[in-house]
């Protein structure tokens, strides 16, 4: 039994390991009886699904105070919301590939719950990383800092642009180095079928597993910004990990249920770009008063306010709008 109460990365491994098991019992339930069969997803489920995920990233702060007291419960429960409030916009990305793939609804559960398992793994090794960078060289802090307040001012600038993904260079290149069919083979990301030059079967990828591609870089784009942004928050790794991997594994959930109100977020951006701004200044700001850090519970008080100044706001300025249907592109060649 000892070797449960080794450190790993400033934890005990049981600490780890009880978390990996919750994720793990937490997907197999989800794959294995709520999702058996391919379904098209409603927005009634969906919002069980993500009320669900919520209360248990919540109420895992329980045990987050129990193990490590208030502050680091206030830090995990500011970096929550701050990664759950990030993925709107990787929502609206996914539902972008999945209208340009033209992914039946029943089979966008499939990929999303894939695509999920992929980002808890590559989160890790970046969560990893990271805070073995900031143990050794914590001046790094200070570029994220940097970082964070460049990237929420250039958002609060930025125009809406084109996102049409015809001609992106990573799906292009999957078509010219891979075989991959026009058409969908139920729930399948690859299928054998005959060569059209030798007649032989070979592995075919399917629009599935294009978006799923897709939806894993894109991803890592996201992660560029969140990552940092929680690292600012704390520097504890088991609360950076924990936060984002209970924030994601919602966003199937969250993905069924704002999909097709998406419109109505069209100005969240703004609290989006104070928020980072806000986030990447609290080093400064400490800095300037002499703290130690900034007081955890201020900081999850600001950013509930800018997260419901901008929902609001939003909501009102785009009462009545209709929403905009995603261009669906032809998979073919």
């Amino acid at each position: 039994m000892e070797i449960l109460l080794l450190l790993v990365m400033g934890k005990p491994l049981w600490m780890w390991l009880l978390f990996l098991t919750l994720v793990v019992a937490l997907l197999a339930f989800d794959l294995g009886v709520l999702h058996k069969d391919n379904h098209e997803i409603g927005v009634a489920e969906s919002l069980r699904m993500s009320a669900m995920y919520i209360v248990l990233g919540l109420g895992f702060s329980g045990f987050v105070y129990w193990q490590m007291g208030t502050e680091a419960t206030a830090q995990y429960l500011t970096a929550f919301v701050v990664e759950k409030t990030l993925a709107m916009d990787n929502i609206f990305v996914i539902a972008l590939i999945f209208g340009f793939f033209a992914v039946p609804r029943e089979y966008q559960h499939r990929v999303l719950f894939w695509g999920i398992l992929g980002v808890i793994v590559l989160r890790g090794i970046m969560i990893g990383l990271g805070a073995t960078i900031v143990e050794n060289y914590h001046w790094v802090l200070y570029l994220f800092a940097l970082f964070l307040v460049f990237t929420g001012i250039k958002m609060l600038f930025a125009k809406e642009g084109d996102h049409d993904l015809h001609d992106n260079k990573l799906v292009q290149f999957m078509r010219r180095r891979f075989h991959v069919t026009d058409d969908f083979h139920g729930d399948r990301f690859i299928v054998k079928l005959p060569d059209s030059r030798t007649g032989k079967l070979v592995r075919h990828a399917t629009p599935l597993l294009l978006a799923l591609v897709m939806i894993e870089i894109a991803d890592l784009v996201f992660a560029v910004d969140s990552v940092p942004a929680v690292f600012t928050i704390t520097t504890d790794p088991y609360l950076v990990y924990t936060s984002n991997i209970f924030a994601i594994l919602g966003l199937r959930a969250l993905y069924f249920a704002l999909a097709a109100i998406l419109h109505r977020f069209s100005y969240l951006k703004y609290a989006l770009s104070l928020l980072l701004v806000f986030i990447g200044s609290k080093i400064f700001i400490a800095d300037l008063m002499g703290w130690e850090k900034f007081p955890p519970t201020w900081s999850l008080g600001i950013t509930f306010a800018i997260l419901g100044a901008g929902i609001l706001f939003s909501l009102w300025k785009t009462n009545g709008n209709k929403p905009q249907p995603l261009t669906s592109h032809n998979t073919g060649k």
